[in-house]
């Protein structure tokens, strides 16, 4: 039975999924929302093996902002030899993390389903 998220800011709600810590933004992440949400990433990626899944499904909205948390939260799990995982399907979204190269160092996943099931885990400095 899946656990109804923690609403820590009106733009992230926090909730375990098959061993994975699970951040799912929501809205629009600009700086405003980054602000709001990078306190919460750091509590999440700091622990040493860490498992997490950036759930992007409901963003609206993703500006260079929100490309920061995710280089933030990559470097932060990496560096503690963790697993990071993203759920990404929005199209414009997808192509921001195309551009910037992003989507080469942390492969988005179409649903949540599909981000737990892989297997491989993100490797490599940024």
């Amino acid at each position: 039975m899946r656990q109804e998220p923690a609403r820590l800011t009106r733009h992230l709600r926090v909730h375990q999924d098959r061993g994975h810590t699970v951040l799912e933004f929501r809205g629009e992440i600009d700086i405003a929302a980054a602000a709001e949400i990078l306190p919460h990433l750091d509590a999440e990626t700091t622990a040493p093996h860490t498992r997490v899944v950036i759930d992007l499904t409901r963003v609206e909205f993703f500006d260079c902002s929100g490309l920061r948390l995710l280089y933030r939260a990559r470097r932060r799990v990496l560096d503690g030899q963790g697993d990071l995982r993203l759920v990404c399907a929005h199209p414009l979204t997808l192509r921001m993390l195309r551009i910037t190269g992003l989507s080469r160092l942390l492969p988005p996943r179409p649903t949540l389903d599909a981000a737990l099931e892989r297997p491989e885990t993100t490797t490599g400095p940024l």
